[in-house]
């Protein structure tokens, strides 16, 4: 758990009728531009750390990408809260997917995006078939999310995602006070690795199933999103179209699945 991603401040505490003063933890947001050589891309708020993957996991999910053998080299400008990525030799990007206007909140993503057309205008493919799962293993995956959230432990302010192989292995794990932060730490991790496409992987998140977080998943080859909550109902419908298999309200002894089902034994 990296000091970076956590502050603390004094606060009272109400308990039983009784007012105390105490220190308090706090997850840290701040804002991190990203750029492509001189070119500013992308400014999102996010918990600091891990922000390479982040960085490389945001421009590929938003299709400004397509591979980690685009990438020369990533550098971090920690008093700056920027990262700077290095395009490999004679690699370019499309000009016009560089020139949207992409500012992301902690909560929603890039707002005002989420529409199946944009998908259908990437090309984005349908997710690989095949892939199996053993359906109690889901809840070992939110179990395991849950505890190996550190800094969550400590604020209560975090979300978490886990990359997951099919036969119970846990790859990566990271935490951001965005949802969708988290997802592309996650999966730019696996850029950064040569991992992708994720298509022997299962992805493990907290809070919501919604549209950006199925989005970048389907970017990344990932044939099986399990969510602690409830799915929207875009998210439902992208996760249908491109043979995704999507469950939610992983809890208990209890999981609700919305698409492909197939791959749940």
């Amino acid at each position: 758990m990296s000091v970076r991603m956590i502050s603390t401040t004094g606060v009272h505490e109400w308990v039983d009728g009784q007012v105390r003063p105490v220190d308090d933890f706090l997850v840290r947001e701040e804002p991190l531009e990203i750029r492509i050589g001189m070119r500013p891309i992308s400014v999102t708020m996010r918990t600091p750390g891990h922000d390479r993957e982040l960085a490389a996991g945001f421009l590929f999910t938003e299709g400004i990408l397509s591979c980690g053998a685009q990438i020369a080299a990533i550098e971090e400008v920690a008093k700056g809260n920027r990262v700077t990525v290095t395009l490999s030799e004679g690699e370019t990007v499309d000009e016009e997917s560089t020139q949207r206007n992409f500012y992301t909140t902690s909560s929603c993503g890039v707002c005002g995006k989420a529409t199946l057309n944009a998908v259908h205008v990437r090309g984005i493919k349908r997710v690989a078939e095949g892939q199996r799962l053993a359906s109690p293993l889901l809840f070992d995956f939110a179990d395991r999310l849950r505890q190996g959230q550190a800094v969550f432990e400590r604020t209560g302010a975090l979300h978490g995602a886990a990359l997951f192989r099919a036969n119970g292995e846990l790859l990566v794990l990271r935490e951001d006070v965005g949802r969708h932060n988290a997802v592309d730490k996650v999966i730019g991790w696996a850029l950064l690795n040569n991992l992708t496409p994720l298509s022997d992987c299962v992805l493990m998140v907290s809070g919501r199933g919604g549209f950006e977080i199925v989005q970048k998943a389907v970017v990344a080859g990932i044939p099986i999103l399990a969510s602690v909550s409830a799915p929207s109902d875009l998210a439902v419908k992208l996760a249908r179209e491109f043979g995704m298999t999507l469950a939610g309200f992983v809890r208990g002894q209890r999981f609700v699945i919305y698409s492909g089902a197939e791959r749940l034994q």
